[in-house]
């Protein structure tokens, strides 16, 4: 039966939300967005069927309600909702990555005709904006969802049936462990990966070339310190007791670290490293998560036009689909690395052996 889906905000997670259920059924979407320019361009691509200038009103309409906003203003859009004098059952979701203050603004809802599933698509992309937005962008990703009290597992299936075409794994959590664990594997690692930045930049006052040789590890381990700070900032903000919480965490691991290297304890600091190792990992697992997991071949290939075309080439021809591509290093003139993810072991070997026997220097990520 064709519904009728509004979409509050349309960035990169409600645009690509969207696109999804546009691709996917013949549920009528409404957009909303405070932003003309982004209505206008979602309109013109077919990314909406139609533009809704008023939320209330747009809100009456619905079947489903997504709030994709940032966590300050789904709050507030919540809390409308009880402005509304509704006529119909409708279930309402969101896409915040802190469920703590969403929840507690749901539990507030005073109608019986709301249902309210909060939601957190574990999915992004570098870049933002309703530009970025792709139909797939949450496809094999983890999608969590933190029902209200009492809520009934039919309104959950029906959820899950409208988003089921994002190819996603549903998970069901609470808020409280929703938001610890999105804090110590999400949330902290941006503070942490600013603060590197922050003593980069600092350091920088007595060694110029500091920003010629921040590559690498420097480069991969502060990549997400490039992310909107808007939306960071509003996360930390809602989720500030938990930031303290593993601030205090760090430190006290800090600590300990320095004392390693204060004391020189050699046999210490190897097993710290080794356990670290491990641990890290065994969280590939080979089964989809917070962390990406696939298996990974890397290839040796020269700095000269055309060198990632041909590899991709060869392995098209086998008809290996690639799940990413990453070059790690590559300097000019000289040989890169450039790193493979497969779908699965077999992808992987086969690969292997394919790139080898076209004169390929190659090593497996066992």
């Amino acid at each position: 039966m064709k519904q009728t889906v509004v979409i509050a905000g349309l960035g990169l997670i409600g645009g690509s939300l969207a696109t999804n259920i546009k691709q996917t059924t013949d549920h009528r979407v409404i957009g909303y967005d405070v932003r003309s320019r982004t209505i206008e361009y979602c309109l013109m691509n077919g990314i909406i069927d139609e533009a809704a200038a008023n939320f209330e009103a747009a809100v009456l309409e619905a079947d489903y309600l997504i709030l994709a906003a940032p966590v300050s203003k789904t709050v507030e859009l919540i809390k409308r909702l009880n402005t509304i004098d509704f006529r119909k059952s409708i279930i309402v979701s969101d896409v915040s990555s802190v469920k703590a203050p969403i929840m507690e603004a749901a539990e507030k809802i005073d109608s019986n005709l709301v249902t309210f599933i909060g939601g957190h698509p574990m999915a992004g992309s570098h870049k933002k904006g309703i530009q970025a937005a792709k139909g797939h962008l949450f496809e094999n990703a983890i999608y969590v969802l933190t029902p209200i009290q009492n809520c009934p597992q039919k309104k959950m299936d029906a959820l899950q049936t409208l988003l089921s075409g994002t190819n996603s794994k549903f998970l069901q959590l609470g808020p409280k462990e929703h938001d610890e664990m999105t804090s110590v594997i999400s949330h902290f690692p941006h503070l942490i990966a600013s603060s590197l930045v922050h003593q980069a930049k600092n350091w920088q006052q007595t060694h110029d070339y500091i920003p010629k040789l921040a590559a690498g590890g420097f480069r991969d381990i502060t990549r997400i310190a490039s992310s909107n700070p808007a939306m960071w900032q509003d996360i930390f903000f809602h989720n500030r007791q938990g930031m303290m919480t593993l601030l205090n965490d760090w430190i006290s691991e800090m600590t300990s670290l320095r004392n390693l290297l204060e004391t020189g304890d050699k046999v210490s600091m190897y097993h710290y490293l080794e356990q670290a190792k491990e641990y890290r990992d065994g969280l590939d697992g080979k089964e989809k998560g917070a962390i990406p997991s696939f298996y990974d071949l890397y290839v040796d290939i020269r700095d000269q036009p055309g060198a990632l075309l041909r590899v991709v080439e060869i392995l098209a021809k086998q008809e290996i689909s690639i799940k990413n591509i990453e070059i790690l290093e590559i300097r000019e003139g000289i040989t890169g690395v450039l790193r493979l993810s497969l779908q699965n072991k077999q992808a992987q070997s086969t690969s292997n052996t394919i790139l080898m026997n076209h004169g390929y220097e190659t090593m497996l990520e066992i």
